[in-house]
């Protein structure tokens, strides 16, 4: 009965792509929704994409392993982009009205560092995605306990988000994340209420974390461990912020304040709901310990979903993989649509000026497509786990993006050769640093990058403009002693 339910969830979730192809008119209804959204429809979008298979799975399964310092990067560290997009960011670039965030940068700083940040949002996309991909090939394997694989579900789960996302596009995303929403809302307060009082109730369960040390944000207080906390918590607060799928919840909005209010909305109830899956895999620890050791020397990833299976009734597993699938879903669609859309609006395009619409809607499509059989390979060939793919996905957007877009929005000085300097810099050092970094170095590679991207932006703007005053000074000081020996 538990996989019947399943299947109908999935066809449900494919037919509503089907029906909200009704509403994609043209490229910008299918890219953003034609700047309709209300606040409750944007919250549910950002809520849904970002509450993926990392906060079911791959946060909880770090957390019994390390505690709370071993989460800096998510939840608290997207929890503070989603409020800093709120609070700063989503109101300048909502006002500018633009397809992608790639649009900014060219417009910004031209079309060279719109090119460079554009691939490197888009390849950025790949373990986000990939995680989803993974967790849905995990759910199907479980759920057909060992009938399909792992890579066959991965493959399974691929097409249908792909079916899924291909022709209702953000209208399809919009209209799934609100049902979506809903499922793992109830879904996770259910199974704390169910599995906390099979653990000795909430107190015990937290009580317990409290005394293994658990909440510490961070290891120990020796320089290198502060500074380990800032690279972890840096990566995806700042990292995240120049993505596509931040950039489209904001643009989705009917009004500037809506696009703010939502994201920070969306950002504490994330924080929030990840802490749910966390108690509950904890709770396991105390339920049974012996199953926990086992996935601990094994795959972490595995301890809530074998609980739920060989402790709770059938209602309780229903929740529960309705909520998973729901998380996974609704971030796979979104963020496979992300990439398409940056890669058409600013790649391609470059390449093909005079599409039409029509034509432009159809690449976007093609591309959609493209991306999720490349996203499903790198999967398939990836053996990092889904909490360490998605934390690596934003440490090329920290290092090369994120700069040029603070500078951009906030810093009049800063110029077209800044922003190429801080890509470079900070892409190079970065780059350098993670091939030949080991554990007893200082610097984590990624906050390196970004201080060298720092450095690239405030160097490369001002030295122009110093060495051009002062060639225009000199002209001058030339030009007055030219005019008094003539004078004489």
């Amino acid at each position: 009965m538990l996989i019947w339910f399943v299947a109908f969830y999935l066809l449900v979730t494919v037919g509503v792509g089907f029906y909200a192809s009704s509403r994609v008119k043209n490229s910008k209804d299918f890219a953003s929704g034609g700047r309709s959204m209300s606040f409750p429809l944007v919250v549910a979008m950002v809520f849904s994409t970002w509450f993926g298979s990392e906060a079911v799975l791959g946060i909880p399964a770090t957390f019994i392993q390390e505690g709370f310092a071993g989460i800096i990067e998510d939840p608290f560290g997207s929890f503070g982009c989603l409020m800093l997009v709120g609070l700063v960011i989503a109101r300048p670039l909502y006002r500018m009205n633009l397809l992608t965030i790639g649009d900014f940068f060219r417009k910004r700083f031209g079309p060279k560092v719109e090119m460079i940040t554009s691939i490197v949002i888009i390849a950025s996309y790949l373990g986000w995605i990939a995680a989803q991909f993974t967790a849905l090939g995990v759910v199907f394997n479980v759920l057909s306990d060992g009938a399909v694989t792992t890579t066959q579900g991965m493959m399974i789960g691929a097409v249908i988000v792909l079916l899924h996302t291909l022709f209702g596009g953000m209208w399809s995303v919009a209209m799934t994340d609100s049902l979506q929403m809903t499922i793992i809302v109830a879904g996770l307060f259910y199974l704390t209420w169910l599995i906390g009082d099979m653990a000795g109730g909430p107190t015990a369960v937290i009580d317990h974390a409290a005394s293994s040390g658990k909440f510490a944000f961070m290891h120990g207080h020796s320089p290198k461990d502060v500074v380990t906390f800032i690279g972890a918590a840096v990566t995806m607060m700042f990292g995240s912020i120049p993505q596509q799928d931040v950039y489209a919840r904001v643009m989705s909005a009917k009004t500037e304040k809506i696009a703010s209010r939502a994201s920070m909305a969306g950002g504490a109830l994330y924080l929030t709901f990840c802490m749910l899956p966390i108690f509950l895999t904890y709770a396991a620890s105390m339920i049974d310990p012996q199953m926990v050791q086992r996935f601990l020397d094994t795959d972490a990833q595995m301890i809530l979903p074998t609980l739920i299976l060989e402790r709770t009734p059938l209602f309780a597993q229903i929740l529960f993989f309705g909520a998973l699938l729901s998380a996974v879903m609704s971030t796979a669609s979104g963020t496979l649509l992300a990439p398409s859309v940056t890669f058409t609006e600013n790649v391609l395009k470059r390449f093909l000026p005079d599409m039409n619409d029509k034509q432009f809607l159809f690449a976007m499509r093609v591309t959609i497509l493209v991306y999720a059989i490349a996203t499903c390979v790198f999967a398939l060939y990836s053996d990092a786990s889904i909490y360490e793919m998605v934390g690596n996905a934003y440490k090329v957007t920290l290092v090369a993006a994120a700069v040029p877009l603070f500078a951009g929005l906030f810093w009049k000085r800063a110029t077209t050769q800044g922003a190429l300097a801080a890509i470079v810099l900070g892409m190079g050092s970065w780059l350098w640093l993670e091939y030949t970094h080991t554990e007893a170095d200082f610097w984590p590679p990624q906050l390196a990058g970004l201080l060298f991207s720092v450095l690239g932006m405030v160097v490369g703007s001002l030295l122009p403009q110093v060495m051009t005053s002062h060639g225009q000074s000199r002209d001058k000081l030339t030009a007055e002693a030219a005019s008094m020996v003539a004078t004489a």
